[in-house]
């Protein structure tokens, strides 16, 4: 054997070790791609039904938002009309209620102060710069605080 027939058996094992390694590495790429795609299915079987449920969800909470829009519309306007009633009520009713009410207070006034015939008594005031300050209350002048 010469040296020619030596090299070419070494490259022809070389070869051959080379072939049956992708040999390998494909076999097992097959295995790895038929799991993957028995995976893909069964996550597909899986998906489907569960993006129909959640599809079922936001229209049902679509139709939620919805019916709570139209509540708070109504609310809105509820609230307008009682804000309108209360400033109706209050201009009609309110001006004449306190004439009647004070009308009322200065007739229990003028004859509450009076028995018998005598004239209520009339309460001490002093004045202190244009203000009106009763007995019971007097105070140091303003110069003369401690």
């Amino acid at each position: 054997m010469s040296g020619g027939e030596v090299a070419g058996i070494l490259v022809a094992v070389f070869w051959a070790i080379l072939v049956s390694f992708l040999a390998v590495a494909l076999a097992r790429l097959a295995q790895t791609l038929r799991a993957t795609t028995r995976l893909v299915a069964d996550v597909t079987e899986q998906a489907v039904p569960l993006l129909a449920d959640a599809s079922a969800a936001v229209r049902s909470a679509q139709t939620q938002i919805d019916r709570v829009d139209a509540i708070a519309t109504d609310v809105q306007e509820v609230t307008s009309n009682a804000s309108a009633l209360s400033t109706t009520v209050a201009s009609t009713f309110g001006g004449p209620l306190v004439k009647v009410a004070a009308f009322g207070y200065g007739v229990r006034r003028a004859l509450g102060g009076r028995k018998d015939g005598m004239p209520a008594p009339e309460a001490r005031r002093t004045v202190i710069v244009g203000r009106t300050v009763s007995r019971r209350e007097k105070r140091k002048p303003r110069g003369k605080r401690d």
